[in-house]
């Protein structure tokens, strides 16, 4: 992500649907988790997950990140965060009960080496849950802002996780509400910017219409019900659960 930006981005992750919505879904997915898990939150950014995860009981939980700006921001909120390379995380093995990568994967240019790393810090047993975002026919300029390094389907992710030692145990795809209004969005913005070409990439989160945050961030609430139970066959994000074998 470039400095310009990073600033913006640890404002707009405190409110913003996505965000939000998100961590929602994490903390769904984690409501049967034992509060003494000891949980690391990859790419943790200025801490917002991991302070609701603080306020959801959670009793040993830290963050790591590349940014130095963003492990400050986890300070300044009194939250245990790491700076280091999400590629080669400095951790001995057998670390962590969970891992939680929302977002973090396609920002790292070998996300393979990023797999095996993860793997060896979980524990035996241990659980991981990652999001990535879907599809490279949805690739933006965001995407390029963000420097991302690809986009991902269901099954790529999956075989990776499994390449890297995970088994398996859930996997699908997140935020299918706005699919195709993204999907048409995308490809409007993709002929619009053929003909004219935009001098500089656009942050596509900036500037966003309260009203529309706060109706997303419902409907999204009305989704997550749906998905502790159900997969959906496509979506904006790709979602897998995997285990570290005992």
């Amino acid at each position: 992500m470039d400095k310009e930006y990073e600033e913006a981005y640890h404002q707009i992750e405190e409110w913003n649907w996505w965000f939000v919505s998100r961590r929602k879904t994490i903390l769904g997915l984690l409501k049967n988790t034992d509060k003494k898990a000891s949980i690391l939150d990859i790419g943790c950014a200025g801490g917002p997950l991991l302070n609701e995860l603080k306020n959801n009981g959670f009793e040993n939980v830290c963050g790591a990140d590349f940014s130095q700006e963003a492990v400050e921001k986890c300070g300044q909120r009194g939250l245990k965060a790491y700076l280091m390379d999400a590629q080669n995380l400095q951790f001995g093995p057998n670390n962590f009960d969970l891992l939680i990568a929302s977002d973090c994967l396609e920002h790292l240019e070998n996300d393979e080496k990023a797999l095996k790393n993860w793997h060896s810090i979980l524990k035996p047993g241990g659980k991981i849950l990652v999001f990535v975002p879907a599809y490279m026919f949805l690739w933006s300029e965001h995407d390029a802002v963000n420097h991302h390094y690809r986009r991902y389907t269901k099954t790529e992710l999956t075989h990776k996780l499994k390449q890297a030692g995970f088994t398996v145990t859930r996997n699908g795809y997140w935020n299918f509400a706005t699919f195709f209004p993204t999907a048409v969005f995308r490809g409007l913005q993709y002929v619009k910017n053929k003909i004219s070409p935009s001098k500089k990439p656009k942050n596509q989160l900036e500037g966003f219409n309260p009203t529309l945050n706060k109706i997303l961030i419902n409907w999204l609430s009305l989704e997550n019900a749906v998905f502790k139970s159900a997969a959906f066959p496509c979506g904006v994000s790709v979602f897998v659960e995997a285990t570290k074998s005992k």
